[in-house]
């Protein structure tokens, strides 16, 4: 699939964080334009030893949640952690399983933040941003907002607030769990992000795209280094085999 090139990737954090500024006006919170009948999840794991990364696409039919295809491109990341640049070290990466993507996701989540983002362009956002596609914000930990009065029933959820605007929404996914933290990305607004995350979910606290895209990144990290000549592509009825990986 398609992405645009808006901007050159050899940024220092302080051109980075100039560069969200102007993104962050970009960012249009509306209403999905068509029916949504493919869902993609995206996550990078992370070599302990190295600079080495592996970016995942994970592409589900929606909504049956059956997979489709998956994709991953593992490249170097020059650029250090520092928090709300994240999109700045897995971007670059992820572009390169995008592009090998047969079939284009109709919406996308990210294991990250959208809109819930100092300067409203967390990864989810600046991604959707160059793929032109709606994205959702699915993260696991909280960068900015409050919030208060969460329930422990699966779907309760609270809004986040940041200097006096909903930004997302605290989701409990499950039933006494660690909830997630949800924000629209980009051509989605925030009802439909919890919507489509919510029918998303199975019997795990991720989403099901995301939570595979996790576990393929996991593995490969794992693995990569012990059979270096891993295939790129492999088809999605041998995935779970060829990773030894549960499907339940």
């Amino acid at each position: 699939m398609r992405v645009k090139k808006l901007h050159r990737w050899d940024l220092s954090p302080e051109e980075a964080i100039e560069l969200q500024n102007r993104l962050g006006g970009m960012i249009r919170t509306t209403k999905i334009p068509g029916p949504v009948r493919t869902v993609a999840g995206v996550d990078v794991g992370y070599s302990r030893t190295s600079r080495k990364v592996w970016a995942v696409v994970a592409l589900f039919s929606f909504p049956e949640l059956e997979i489709l295809e998956y994709r991953w491109n593992t490249d170097v990341t020059p650029f250090p952690y520092i928090p709300g640049l994240l999109s700045f070290r897995e971007i670059p990466v992820l572009v390169g399983a995008f592009e090998d993507l047969k079939r284009e996701p109709d919406i996308i989540l990210c294991d990250g933040q959208g809109i819930a983002h100092p300067r409203r362009i967390g990864l989810a956002a600046h991604l959707g941003l160059l793929l032109e596609k709606p994205t959702i914000g699915c993260a696991k930990s909280r960068l900015v907002g409050e919030y208060r009065g969460l329930g422990e029933a699966k779907g309760s959820r609270v809004p986040l607030l940041y200097r006096g605007e909903t930004v997302g929404v605290v989701l409990r996914t499950r039933k006494g769990v660690k909830p997630l933290f949800v924000s629209p990305g980009h051509r989605i607004t925030l009802d439909e992000s919890v919507r489509f995350t919510l029918s998303c979910v199975k019997r795990y606290r991720l989403p099901e795209p995301t939570r595979l895209a996790h576990l393929l990144a996991s593995r490969l990290r794992e693995t990569f280094e012990k059979r270096p000549l891993l295939p790129k592509c492999i088809p999605a009825v041998e995935i779970f085999a060829f990773l030894e990986l549960d499907q339940n």
